[in-house]
């Protein structure tokens, strides 16, 4: 399953950054991130509760940028 999330974050390098980070929670395939559309697409495994995976995303995203925001 794939979707996609708007996002709050200021600069290119953490967008990056962010990007990588996602794709190492559990019960992400894959994620990238329009840092101009300030989007995130993440495509879940099988059987992932995107809600609970999300909210690991945010998590590991904060500790790039405290100030990021994901709306889920």
């Amino acid at each position: 399953m794939k979707k996609t999330y708007k996002i709050e974050v200021d600069c290119a390098a953490c967008a990056d950054k962010m990007e990588e980070a996602s794709k190492k929670v559990p019960g992400v395939k894959d994620a990238s991130i329009n840092f101009m559309a300030l989007k995130l697409k993440v495509d879940f495994e099988e059987g992932a509760d995107p809600d609970q995976v999300m909210e690991e995303v945010l998590k590991s995203c904060k500790k790039i940028e405290r100030d990021c925001e994901i709306y889920f």
